[in-house]
């Protein structure tokens, strides 16, 4: 049986990585990443697990080396966060392009200028048409069981795609949780050793990352995204077996209060539990609230949203992260089109906030619930708004 503990998030997520059986990690430092950095490598060099800890010059050469080792047949992982995971991002599109399944921790961290190193989500952003699954987790618990499930998804046979779990930096990696950290034996039956497809090897050589020209070059990208489309399927089932071995359940998107409710918020990562209670403040107050979050980021799981959302009146899409130039936050445009050819929609809100690592108290998600309710002559529908901004 796993044993409850209490942890910092950061190193807890090097201690799951460790359990998973992996055979080597490239991880250069960078804040608030740098715990997961500094704790796996003491593990390894303590002897505590038998892999390989390769120190690299910078976070391109990172996964420069994760890719290599995984092409190899390596079960790797690789973490960073903000700049780091920018300066990566030449080679993201390579790795999915290959079907390497690799494994990436990143503590959100906002994209500099001007230099921040607080929490919001425009560092993974820009990497949402790299080919990867996209994973986000609310609290310490989730951070631990992602780190593990991810390795089971990537390497599936129907799937060998890789993942990136995205955690709060400071607001979750910092924080000291108590939670359930699962045995050795226990991630063993549920991660069985890796066995890779293609492996690079002399005596059996295989081609890996070849060039292409524009004969095959688009029937490659089309044969990835569908790849990707088509692993929701496997994570909703590695989810689900997770749930019946350890019973955490988790779903692609999972709602609170929302059935019956009039007006739903929809929120990812650490400010769900924050959003959680402004529901219930509004429910006792007899505001039929309702709260769905958003788990899965890719492959965007278009069906369950709308399944989640579209009896509501309005609902109210929150983003930590800005499309400059474009028609608000990822989020809402991702949710706007998701629900733009459903005959029975609610009307849209949009806003943008926490960026930087702001704080965002309860008294500001009830805040946007009584904006929106307000909006009676629905002026301010499929718009979007930066809250809390002094003008």
């Amino acid at each position: 049986m796993g044993k409850r503990i209490g942890m910092e998030v950061a190193i807890a997520v090097a201690e799951a990585v460790g359990l998973c059986d992996i055979d080597m990690a490239a991880v250069y430092p960078i804040t608030p990443q740098s715990h997961i950095a500094e704790h796996l490598s003491d593990l390894v060099a303590n002897g505590e697990i038998d892999a390989e800890f390769v120190t690299v010059e910078s976070e391109h050469s990172a996964m420069s080396a994760v890719i290599g080792a995984s092409g190899a047949g390596a079960r790797a992982f690789t973490a960073t966060s903000s700049q780091g995971l920018m300066l990566m991002h030449e080679l993201l599109p390579i790795a999915s392009a290959m079907r390497l399944p690799i494994c990436m921790a990143i503590a959100n961290r906002a994209v500099s200028g001007p230099l921040n190193i607080l929490n919001d989500h425009t560092d993974i952003m820009p990497q949402r048409d790299s080919g990867w699954i996209s994973l986000f987790v609310e609290n310490g618990q989730e951070a631990i069981d992602m780190s593990i499930i991810a390795f089971k998804i990537a390497e599936h046979k129907d799937v060998m795609l890789p993942v990136n779990v995205n955690i709060d930096g400071f607001q979750l990696t910092h924080m000291v949780e108590p939670f359930e950290m699962p045995s050795k034996e226990e991630v063993y039956r549920f991660l069985p050793p890796f066995v890779p497809h293609a492996t690079l090897h002399p005596a059996k050589p295989v081609t890996m990352g070849a060039f292409a020209m524009s004969d095959y070059f688009t029937e490659i990208m089309k044969a990835k995204d569908e790849a990707l489309k088509n692993s929701k399927k496997v994570i909703a089932d590695v989810l689900d077996e997770w749930g019946k071995m350890f019973g955490r359940n988790y779903k692609l998107v999972e709602t609170y209060k929302s059935e019956d409710a009039e007006v739903i918020m929809l929120t990812m990562g650490s400010m769900g539990e924050t959003a959680q209670m402004a529901i219930d403040d509004l429910r006792a107050k007899g505001v039929k609230a309702g709260l769905v979050k958003l788990r899965l980021w890719r492959p965007f799981p278009f069906v369950e949203i709308r399944a989640a959302v579209q009896h509501a009146k309005k609902l109210i899409v929150t983003d930590r992260a800005i499309t400059f130039g474009g028609l608000g936050g990822p989020v809402f445009v991702e949710v706007k089109s998701a629900l733009y050819s459903e005959k029975q929609r609610p009307l849209i809100y949009g806003y943008i906030y926490g960026l930087g690592g702001r704080d965002v108290p309860v008294g500001d998600f009830i805040g946007m619930f009584e904006k929106v309710l307000a909006d009676t002559e629905h002026k301010a529908v499929d718009t979007y708004e930066f809250w809390g901004v002094r003008e």
